[in-house]
C-alpha cells in the first residue's frame, strides 16, 4: 500500500436496496445486467429516461442480503425515489442511505486487490477501466487518506473517464455520448432496460455523434467553456485540472474543422483534443 493513494469523494453517497425481489426489479430497469455480479464484485449502469437519457449513473456492489448502489450524493435522494416508482408490489426495501456511509478512492500501482462486499460494506475494482483502481464504500468513515478528491479527478481526467453532472448534463445525455458502452456501462445482450430502444437503436445505427474526449489547453481551462472552431460552438469544458480537461465534443464537426484547417479553442485558447486509450479509433457517428 505504500505506493497506493487513497482519497475520500464527500460528494458521492449510496442507496441500498434489499429483499427478495431486489435483483429482479434492478435486472428490469438499469442498463447493465445484474447476473454479472455472479462473476464479478460490482457493475457501472445508469437508470435513463424512456428517450434513453441519463438520469442516474452509479455502480451496484453486493452487500450483505442487498446491494448498494454508489451514485453522486445529491442525487441519492432522486435515485431512491425513481427506483420506487418501479417497485409496485415487489419485496424491496429502497432507501437513501448517504448519511451512513463515506466513499472512498483507491489507485496507484501498490492499490490492494481484494474485492468484495460485506454486511453495511462494498470493496470492489472499478468496472469502468482497471487503471482507475478501486472502490470502498464503508458506514461510517475511513482511518486516514493520503490524497484529496481533486488528485483522484486529476488521475480520473487523464485517463478519460466523465462523471455525470461534471461532464455532462444529466437528464440530456445519452449513454454513449458519455461513453457508458465503452466503460462497461451498457449491456446490449441482456433484454429490456427502461430506454433500451433508444439505446440499441443508437449502438446499430451509429448514431452517436457526441462524445466525452480528452483535451489539452495552452493555458489553464475553465469548466463550462464552450469550445469553437471558427464559428461553430462544437463542445463544452467539463471537468477541469490545470491545463487538462473532458469536454463532450461533437466528434464530426471536429473531424471537419480540422480538415479545413480550423483553429479550435476554447476562450480563444488553442486546444488539443485527443481520445481516450480506451476509445477505438473510429467510434459510432464519425466519419
Amino acid at each position: 500500500m505504500t505506493h497506493a493513494k487513497t482519497a475520500l469523494l464527500a460528494d458521492r453517497g449510496a442507496v441500498r436496496v434489499a429483499g427478495a425481489d431486489a435483483e429482479k426489479l434492478l435486472q428490469g430497469i438499469i442498463t447493465s445486467d445484474m447476473e454479472l455480479l455472479a462473476k464479478q464484485p460490482a457493475l457501472y449502469a445508469a437508470l435513463l429516461t424512456p428517450q434513453g437519457k441519463i438520469l442516474f449513473e452509479f455502480f451496484v456492489a453486493r452487500s450483505g442480503d442487498g446491494f448498494l448502489l454508489e451514485t453522486a450524493k445529491d442525487q441519492a435522494a432522486g435515485l431512491a425515489r425513481r427506483l420506487t416508482m418501479y417497485k409496485l408490489r415487489a419485496k424491496v426495501d429502497i432507501h437513501d442511505a448517504s448519511a451512513g456511509y463515506s466513499v472512498m478512492a483507491v489507485w496507484g500501482q501498490a492499490a490492494p486487490h481484494s474485492p468484495g462486499g460485506t454486511k453495511g460494506a462494498a470493496f470492489f475494482s472499478d468496472p469502468r477501466l482497471p487503471e482507475l483502481g478501486l472502490r470502498a464504500l464503508a458506514e461510517g468513515g475511513f482511518d486516514g487518506t493520503n490524497a484529496d478528491a481533486e488528485a483522484y479527478h486529476a488521475h480520473r481526467i487523464a485517463l478519460g473517464v466523465p462523471e455525470g453532472g461534471k461532464d455532462y448534463i444529466i437528464g440530456d445525455t445519452f449513454p454513449h455520448e458519455a461513453n457508458m458502452d465503452l466503460l462497461n456501462g451498457v449491456s446490449f445482450s441482456k433484454g429490456c432496460f427502461v430506454g433500451q430502444e433508444v439505446v440499441s437503436r443508437m449502438q446499430h445505427r451509429g448514431t452517436a455523434r457526441k462524445r466525452v474526449v480528452i483535451v489539452e489547453g495552452s493555458a489553464p481551462l475553465q469548466s463550462g467553456s464552450e469550445i469553437t472552431a471558427g464559428p461553430a460552438t462544437i463542445g463544452t469544458i467539463g471537468s477541469v485540472s490545470g491545463n487538462h480537461a473532458l469536454a463532450l465534443v461533437r466528434l464530426d464537426r471536429v473531424e471537419e474543422m480540422q480538415r479545413k484547417g480550423e483553429q479550435i479553442t476554447a476562450a480563444d485558447a488553442p486546444l488539443t483534443i485527443r481520445r481516450p486509450d480506451y476509445m477505438k479509433t473510429a467510434v459510432p457517428g464519425e466519419a
